[in-house]
């Protein structure tokens, strides 16, 4: 904390009360003055030697939101994303990911593409339609638009999800909460979306709408939307990629939750190596819609030497 107020001060980069005083102090008399003036001496960022100084020094920093680099034993991917952030991958064909909502505040928005091919993509509507079925779970499929499975939902302890409603928007948050810029204090699902679209080569007009974990909605008799919220702490989903994937993920509160503050906890993603679905696997036959669907990926992946 002290390094980052010095180097604030020397900067001139500090906003608000704290690093006007700071910025005081340091230029004052007294032994308050010159501990402040000796911490600015020992992190001077002004130079190109200091900050880089100051900036190597920080890497065994820690933060409660961040990627583990490298990955532990066993996993390709492991980092927790704060509320209101967002992260994105490749991944393997048969890939594990892991989603756990350790505050029971999560609410992870995902969206995937074909790795390399990103026209193909989640269709939410059609992974509703095919399946004869409004809610996910463990054993659905989530469907491309070209009749392909994308990932299937291999585990799941908390019941409550999302393929109905998309994510947020920033006309939407800034109606909510005052703004919903990716930036600001209150970033919509969609506005980071594209951030990470970017960074995989996509543009706002590939993004199609989303799925989301963790907080639930049901559909009631009348056809109206009912938000029922959180399973609780704790809860987890596993995806199995049954393609290579690009995978975006935006945390942030669900649009129906009808709380009045920003609310959104951490979200914590892994992924694990692993095998897609194959014949003879329980899931693979589960229904007449998704062994077709399986049968779909399999002879396009065979005919591109993928499987």
């Amino acid at each position: 904390m002290a390094t980052g107020t010095a180097s604030g001060s020397t900067t001139g980069s500090g906003a608000g009360p704290g690093a006007g005083s700071a910025t005081g102090s340091a230029t004052g008399t007294g032994p308050r003055s010159g501990a402040k003036a000796r911490a600015k001496a020992a992190v001077d960022t002004g130079t190109a030697h200091g900050a880089r100084d100051h900036a190597r020094a920080q890497q065994g920093a820690r933060a409660d939101a961040m990627p583990v680099v490298p990955a532990p034993d066993g996993l390709v991917w492991a980092e927790t994303v704060a509320g209101g952030g967002y992260t994105h991958r490749v991944l393997a064909r048969g890939t594990k990911l892991r989603l756990t909502d350790p505050t029971g505040d999560a609410c992870a928005h995902v969206l995937l593409f074909a790795a390399g091919r990103p026209w193909e993509r989640l269709n939410a509507a059609d992974t509703v339609k095919v399946q004869w079925n409004a809610y996910l779970g463990a054993g659905r499929l989530l469907l491309s638009d070209q009749g392909r499975v994308l990932a299937s939902v291999t585990a799941d302890t908390g019941g409550r999800h999302d393929a109905l409603c998309g994510t947020s928007t920033a006309v939407r948050n800034t109606a909510r909460y005052g703004d919903g810029s990716a930036h600001g204090p209150s970033p919509a699902g969609r506005e980071l979306f594209v951030l990470a679209a970017a960074k995989n080569g996509l543009e706002p007009r590939d993004l199609p709408p989303s799925v989301s974990f963790f907080q639930g909605v049901r559909v009631e008799p009348d056809g109206t939307l009912e938000f029922i919220g959180s399973a609780g702490r704790g809860s987890a989903v596993t995806l199995r990629a049954e393609q290579p994937l690009t995978v975006l993920l935006a945390n942030v509160p669900h649009p129906l939750d009808p709380r009045p503050g920003y609310v959104c906890g951490p979200l914590e993603v892994s992924a694990a190596p692993g095998a897609p679905t194959a014949p003879g696997d329980p899931l693979w036959d589960a229904t007449p819609e998704g062994r077709r669907a399986f049968l779909n990926t399999a002879e396009f992946l065979a005919c591109g030497g993928i499987a």
